[in-house]
């Protein structure tokens, strides 16, 4: 698993028609577009594909179109998470995995438990999971943050959890993960903006939101990364430094909506209570897009 997952992973939209119903075409198209230019999997339905406001039938049928579009191209990396430890087992034990690789999950939001509830929740789903999983740590939207020592701890004792996505935006704390994990054991950055440096620490690679809009020099970056090739790598990653910032200005996934619609690939329409980027944002955006080289 450890080499499937290694590299640059995209958490990919899921665009809608301006009627808010899923559009597949577009789906299509964004997929190939990144298998295409080198992106190396795919993490279907997690926080950038508005997972919380998509139906179970939307969610099967959005598998269904990236199965088909992927053609056992890459490896796929289904998110099942959730604040309620029986729901997130009873999807695991209702979901066919025969075209998937793995599962995200994310730490449980909202109820804010204690480390020893992140353990027990997980746990729980090791036990009940056939695939294995990542762990997703992502604080600023959680109201909680799984410590490392928790991760580790977990490392240890479950053998189907194979890796973490990291997006507590703290580089201190991927160091303390990257110090002490087991020796098979993946961290993996969920921050666009510290990709590349925690890569070069001995990162697996990323989960990224930005990568899908620009997938070639994305994914060349994590690789020069992954090779230790730190000055060119740079070079993308600064390339890059703007429109990774612009994303996240206003709200994730509004921002990579308006890249992927100024590049003609989907509609910038997200679901309620999300709204689209502002026209200012949008313009923005635009503009890096039209002088992109």
């Amino acid at each position: 698993m450890k080499h499937k997952l290694t590299g640059a992973g995209i958490a990919i939209v899921t665009p809608f028609k301006t009627d808010l119903s899923v559009d597949h075409e577009a789906l299509t198209r964004i997929v190939n577009f990144n298998i295409e230019n080198g992106m190396d999997y795919i993490v279907i339905a997690g926080t950038t594909g508005e997972s919380v406001t998509i139906t179970s039938a939307e969610k099967q049928a959005i598998i269904n179109t990236i199965v088909t579009a992927n053609n056992s191209r890459v490896p796929l990396v289904l998110g099942i998470g959730g604040n309620n430890t029986a729901a997130v087992i009873a999807e695991i034990q209702e979901t066919d995995f025969s075209d998937i690789d793995a599962i995200l999950s994310v730490s449980p939001y909202y109820s804010k438990p204690t480390q020893a509830g992140i353990s027990a929740h997980f746990e729980a789903i090791s036990k009940a999971s056939p695939k294995p999983i990542i762990l997703y740590n992502v604080p600023g939207r959680t109201g909680s943050n799984m410590l490392p020592q928790t991760i580790i701890a977990l490392a240890n004792s479950c053998t189907n959890i194979v890796a973490v996505k990291e997006a507590a935006g703290n580089m201190a704390q991927y160091l303390r993960l990257l110090k002490d994990k087991p020796a098979d054991f993946m961290v993996i950055s969920g921050d666009d903006d510290l990709a590349l440096p925690v890569t070069l620490a001995g990162g697996s690679g990323v989960i990224s939101v930005i990568g899908q809009a620009f997938p070639k020099d994305f994914a060349q970056m994590i690789q020069l990364g992954l090779e230790g090739k730190n000055k060119e790598a740079f070079k993308l990653h600064n390339k890059l430094m703007d429109i990774t910032s612009f994303i996240f200005l206003e709200n994730n996934p509004s921002g990579i909506k308006a890249v992927l619609s100024a590049m003609k690939l989907c509609q910038p329409t997200v679901r309620l209570p999300l709204v689209e980027a502002t026209d200012g944002l949008k313009k923005t955006i635009t503009g890096f897009v039209n002088n992109y080289a």
